[in-house]
């Protein structure tokens, strides 16, 4: 597998491959394109009955040597703008990969697709993120997300430590007010509604704030929600935000509260298919004027490389989406409902990394970590440890595919395939809310709050 062969130590933006295999002749399907085509996910060549070769053959280790000898290659032509080399690369790219393949021939396929993409803007001078209306409207990205739901632990694993901390964090209040910077379909919010239905207090009322790119994806979302709680008898009210977080900030209408019964909190699902924020300083400084009770976050483990330039975006992408697929593929996923999530989240992921540089490239300075930003404006961590952590260890004994890992560090909790990290989730706090702060930095709940639990 692609992700085996690449380095398992801290990524060199300035090292160039000097890995060549000997060329492999056959042929392989072109890579599909990324244009948002609102027709159904259908592929006329598809069998979903027959299995390729083994991950570990002679073939597709081969296959896989070459093509990532052939990616790294034409990443350092477009790193130095020698885009005449990097487009002489592409057509044997394009023939030893696939969408339907192994996994190193899928990886390939949307990585170098990606590079084309971004060859072509830096002909034209111009970067352009994935056109967001059109991916929402055609339910391309929600029903992508559903389905990755069911092939991999890792929205389950948002949800999961999230709604455990955020419940653990609004013990003593009777008011919930939620402010769900991307809430898409909203698959998180029924369980946490589950375990507030059961408390011993009654909550005396919960509202949703969900922000995102399209009203009528947030107006649907809000209906699906409201009729769930009404069927555990909760009452409910959901506001729905079209825009970027950034933007919203000049308007404080639906986040105000002065009911000292209701907590605010606040959660975030990090991904790379659009831009979320607007801007990033913006949109912390935002949050900071939340004042939120607790502020829960899952990131995506990598950097986008911008601070090493193009090469380093590039190769820390490559390696980890090589480990993604590979967990989607071993971890049981396959057919077309893989395909549908590779092409409807991945390769569009990939595809801004690579080619746009991000879901946005507009000039501004762009956070890369957020916990570093989060104490810089003025929170400090709270530990997932304990019965976050636990109800994480206990998905994952759930969940029947085998690979997957869970680490936890400084309070954080961190989600991997293998040795790689994938996504970490963590909880933060304004700096003078109530708390007490361990030994390394991270607060806890109140002792009182935490026996009672």
């Amino acid at each position: 597998m692609l992700q085996s062969l690449l380095p398992q130590s801290p990524i060199n933006p300035t090292a160039t491959s000097s890995s060549e295999a000997a060329p492999v002749t056959s042929k392989r399907s072109s890579s599909p394109s990324s244009s948002d085509d609102p027709r159904p996910l259908k592929h006329p060549n598809l069998d979903i009955s027959t299995a390729p070769p083994a991950a570990d053959s002679p073939e597709i280790e081969s296959r896989g040597l070459r093509l990532l000898s052939l990616l790294l290659q034409c990443a350092e032509s477009v790193a130095v703008d020698n885009l005449s080399d990097a487009l002489t690369l592409l057509p044997e790219i394009t023939s030893l990969s696939s969408p339907f393949g192994s996994s190193p021939e899928r990886v390939a396929a949307y990585f170098s697709d990606a590079l084309r993409a971004r060859i072509l803007s830096s002909y034209l001078s111009s970067y352009s993120p994935l056109p967001l209306k059109t991916l929402t409207v055609t339910h391309r990205i929600p029903r992508s997300f559903h389905l990755l739901n069911s092939l991999t632990p890792l929205i389950k694993f948002s949800h999961f430590t999230s709604n455990q901390a955020i419940f653990q964090s609004i013990h003593s209040f009777s008011r919930l007010h939620i402010v769900d910077f991307d809430i898409m379909q909203g698959l998180q919010w029924p369980g946490l509604f589950h375990i507030l239905a059961s408390r011993p207090r009654p909550i005396e009322s919960i509202r949703i704030t969900g922000i995102g790119p399209d009203s009528d994806l947030l107006e649907a979302t809000g209906r699906r929600l409201a009729d769930f709680a009404a069927s555990l008898n909760l009452p409910f009210q959901f506001t729905p935000l079209e825009g970027k977080i950034a933007d919203l900030a000049t308007d404080f209408t639906p986040f105000r509260h002065r009911d000292p019964a209701e907590a605010t909190v606040v959660h975030w699902t990090q991904h790379c298919l659009y831009d979320v924020t607007g801007s990033d300083l913006a949109a912390a400084q935002f949050l900071l004027s939340l004042r939120p009770r607790l502020f829960t976050v899952v990131e995506q483990d990598l950097g986008r490389g911008s601070c090493g330039g193009f090469l380093g975006r590039f190769v820390e992408a490559l390696h980890y989406y090589s480990a993604l697929f590979d967990a989607i593929g071993d971890g049981g996923g396959g057919g077309e409902e893989r395909w549908e999530v590779e092409r409807g989240v991945l390769g569009g992921e990939i595809r801004n990394i690579v080619a746009v540089g991000g879901p946005k490239r507009t000039g501004e300075v762009r956070v890369e970590r957020w916990g570093d930003e989060l104490r810089r404006v003025g929170f400090r961590p709270v530990s997932l440890a304990g019965c976050p952590a636990a109800q994480a260890s206990l998905l994952l004994g759930m969940v029947p595919w085998k690979g997957y890992t869970l680490a936890e560090e400084g309070g954080r909790l961190k989600l991997g395939w293998k040795d790689l990290s994938l996504l970490t989730a963590s909880a933060w706090r304004p700096a003078n809310s109530t708390g007490e702060e361990e030994e390394d930095g991270v607060e806890e709940w109140d002792r009182n709050e935490r026996a009672s639990l």
